[in-house]
């Protein structure tokens, strides 16, 4: 082999092996290893989130009870108001007397019916099964959270946090009957409070 053909081949061999080296050092800076060294060790976050450590005081955090009590509203809840609510409710029930059912059943004459017993609809298993009748405090409490009250269940509603947009709405839906449930007596207000 002659001088430069020699020359060209350890030339070669030298720039493929400072390419290889500018290359781990450019991943390096680029995707710096976990400790920063290449050695591995303790994995950093790109944007570290700070978190305040709190003492235990030995104190249990209530859990959230739930909805609050409307039977107290219900005397005085606005029916126009709870209609007015219930539009957004039109895209899936219909509220007439005689109505078809939609994606979710009719509401004609619901307070104090059995809970999955509309005809011709179907009801998702977790609420056929789920037994009961539909008064105010399980509308109430279905009105707040669908899917917390009924896990399983097929309607997508987030529910109505205020207390008073889910009187309006139940007082609504008390009216949508050619008899009309009763109002919840003094005794049974004053249970719910407790």
């Amino acid at each position: 082999m002659d001088e430069l053909k020699f020359n060209k081949l350890f030339a070669g061999v030298l720039l493929a092996g400072l390419l290889l080296m500018a290359g781990i050092k450019a991943g390096d800076i680029l995707v710096p290893s976990h400790d920063g060294h290449g050695h591995g060790g303790e994995h950093k976050n790109s944007y570290p989130i700070e978190v305040a450590e709190v003492a235990d005081t030995g104190a249990a955090v209530a859990a959230p009870a739930g909805p609050e009590p409307i039977l107290a509203l219900l005397a005085e809840a606005d029916i126009a108001a709870g209609m007015k609510l219930a539009k957004k409710c039109t895209a899936c029930h219909v509220f007439e007397e005689g109505g078809k059912n939609k994606v979710g059943p009719v509401l004609w004459n619901i307070v104090n019916a059995d809970k999955g017993a509309i005809d011709g609809f179907g009801y998702s298993a977790a609420l056929a099964g789920f037994g009961g009748a539909w008064d105010y405090s399980a509308l109430n409490a279905f009105l707040y959270k669908p899917k917390a009250y009924i896990e399983g269940t097929k309607m997508n509603f987030a529910g109505l946090k205020k207390p008073q947009d889910r009187a309006n709405m139940i007082a609504n839906l008390r009216s949508l009957s050619a008899a009309p449930a009763a109002l919840p007596t003094d005794a049974e207000i004053a249970s719910e409070a407790q």
